[in-house]
């Protein structure tokens, strides 16, 4: 029994695999019909979410499984002090598998620990969101037809977003790779990251805080939000927010291949009136989200 809490579980082998298997999902929907028929996922989400939960319900439903479980801390036994150990034992005895999203960095790992079944981590804080990366990779995979020699701009709150930290993990394991850290002073990537992963396995990045500079040597452009809930002032929040709004004049000397991926809920860092532009890939991503989801529980599953 295996769970997947980090995407740095998987090796490259296991990620291309994922995505391979995603593929032949689209590519051929009715054969995976009836995989998980009579398997039972467990939604246990204490933190709010609209795709990261559909999506999973979705994925388990178009692979003829059921799906049990709850959208917020309140309506659990959490809200009574029980502890995550024990609502995951207890869920265990009703759920072939479970995907767990939790405010506190590391209860999922604490989970996929006490629980008898695969748990996956569907967002733990400010931490990690292998789901998310997974998604990235077979948006990116499919829009540009390889993982490497690419050069992608992450942008916006690059501190606090989880998706990018696990993003940047992923891909620095494939050939070439460069990377544009587009930030406010504030929310730059942590130095961590920069160390352990960036500058340990000597890929090139560069930091600026100015988007529209970098803007001609992208293939990707990865725009994030900035996140109220992981601010500790409000003052601070409502400064920044609106640090970098993308627009179609921003556009203007961006590669007519460009892909510009953003992991959603989008606020207003993205202009509606990009959403028309055929580089804007997130509506497609978001339902990418479903396909590699899909592919995950086959494999955790072992009906795959």
């Amino acid at each position: 029994m295996r769970s997947l809490i980090d995407i740095q579980q998987l090796s490259v082998e296991e990620i291309d695999e994922l995505i391979a298997l995603a593929n032949d999902i689209i590519a051929h929907p009715d054969e995976y019909r009836e995989k998980c028929k009579y398997k039972k996922l467990a939604t246990l989400f204490f933190e709010p979410s609209t795709r990261t939960r559909l999506s999973f319900e979705a994925a388990m439903y178009e692979l003829g499984g059921q799906v049990l479980g709850f959208s917020e801390a309140q309506s659990s036994s959490a809200a009574k002090g029980e502890s995550v150990s024990d609502t995951v034992r207890v869920v265990s005895g009703y759920a072939d598998i479970i995907a767990m999203r939790h405010p506190k960095e590391g209860a999922p790992l604490v989970a996929s620990m006490a629980a008898t079944v695969p748990v996956i981590n569907a967002g733990d804080g400010g931490h990690l969101h292998p789901t998310q990366t997974l998604t990235d990779l077979l948006t990116i995979s499919r829009e540009k037809g390889r993982l490497s020699d690419l050069t992608i701009g992450v942008c916006g709150d690059l501190k606090f977003g989880r998706t990018v930290h696990s993003l940047i993990a992923a891909m620095a394991r494939y050939k070439n790779m460069r990377f544009a850290l587009i930030s406010p002073e504030e929310l730059k990537l942590p130095s961590y990251i920069k160390k352990e992963i960036l500058q340990q396995q000597h890929i090139e990045y560069i930091q600026t805080t100015d988007l529209t500079a970098v803007m001609p040597e992208l293939d990707i452009l990865y725009m994030t939000r900035v996140q109220r809930e992981r601010f500790f002032n409000e003052e601070d929040y409502l400064r920044l927010k609106d640090s970098y709004i993308l627009t179609p004049e921003k556009l203007q000397n961006a590669r007519a291949d460009l892909s510009i991926l953003h992991p959603l809920p989008r606020v207003n860092e993205i202009s509606t009136a990009v959403d028309a532009d055929p580089r804007a890939c997130y509506f497609r991503q978001a339902l990418y989200g479903k396909y590699i989801r899909m592919a995950l529980i086959l494999k955790l599953l072992e009906v795959a």
